[in-house]
């Protein structure tokens, strides 16, 4: 061991105990520092739900109820037929769907040429007119009885939202981004109590251009199924009051 000077004082035990101390204190707090640090950082809140319709999941999962929309890709001549629905701002909650109530949702159709590039000319694509859209509906029931609570058949380009939509003799056109059909704030009323869900069948009758230009088409019908979940519950949908030009 070397030998301590002269010019240096040699610590007393008091001394070192005191400077054991508040060594052991430093590390102590830095230790802690970092510990709460840590907790501090990795924090990541859950927020609190603000309803739940019922302790158990709904015996009816679907897309539309578990994101909050839904949207399909039918493929048909190398053109993406795209269905869209949502629940609208009048009752957005789709797990807060009850047998009683109003319920209200809105929908569109487009379709994209996929020959073409997004950006690509729209004279370059093939232009796609919608004719009669048709919706019907099933529901599910816990006793097998059936209701048909929505139904819509009609000429697309008297009732979509734009009044004044491009069209001829087949319809209205869909192609995008020039064209687009678009419903809202569509209504299911009140439902048998042992509802579960709720079946939506569509039915787009179209008529597609053979190539760009040639005024040349073939007819056919673009279907889709879209289920929605009911939650049972004794309580009504909640329907809240939006501007007639909400969505």
């Amino acid at each position: 061991m070397t030998p301590t000077t002269g010019t240096t004082p040699r610590q007393t035990p008091r001394r070192r105990t005191r400077a054991a101390l508040a060594l052991a204190l430093a590390l102590t707090l830095l230790l802690s520092g970092c510990s709460m640090l840590g907790d501090f950082t990795a924090a990541d809140p859950t927020p609190t739900p603000t309803a739940t319709p019922s302790k158990n999941p709904t015996p009816y999962p679907t897309q539309f109820t578990n994101d909050g929309t839904f949207q399909s890709h039918t493929r048909v001549r190398n053109l993406d037929f795209v269905y869209t629905l949502w629940p609208t701002k009048a009752t957005p909650e789709t797990n807060l769907w009850f047998p009683r109530g109003d319920k209200f949702f809105s929908f569109t159709f487009t379709v994209y040429d996929l020959n073409r590039k997004l950006r690509d000319r729209f004279a370059t694509k093939r232009k796609v007119w919608l004719g009669n859209i048709m919706v019907t509906s099933q529901t599910k029931n816990t006793s097998g009885t059936i209701e048909e609570p929505y139904y819509l058949d009609a000429d697309a380009k008297r009732i979509t939202f734009d009044p004044e939509p491009v069209s001829n003799r087949h319809g209205m056109l869909i192609t995008s981004p020039k064209g687009a059909f678009e419903l809202r704030n569509q209504k299911i009323g009140t439902l048998d109590m042992d509802t579960i869900g709720v079946d939506l069948t569509f039915r787009a009758t179209v008529f597609i251009e053979t190539r760009p230009g040639s005024d040349e088409y073939r007819r056919r019908v673009i279907r889709q199924k879209v289920p929605m979940s009911i939650f049972p519950s004794e309580q009504a949908t909640q329907v809240k009051k939006i501007p007639f030009t909400a969505n």
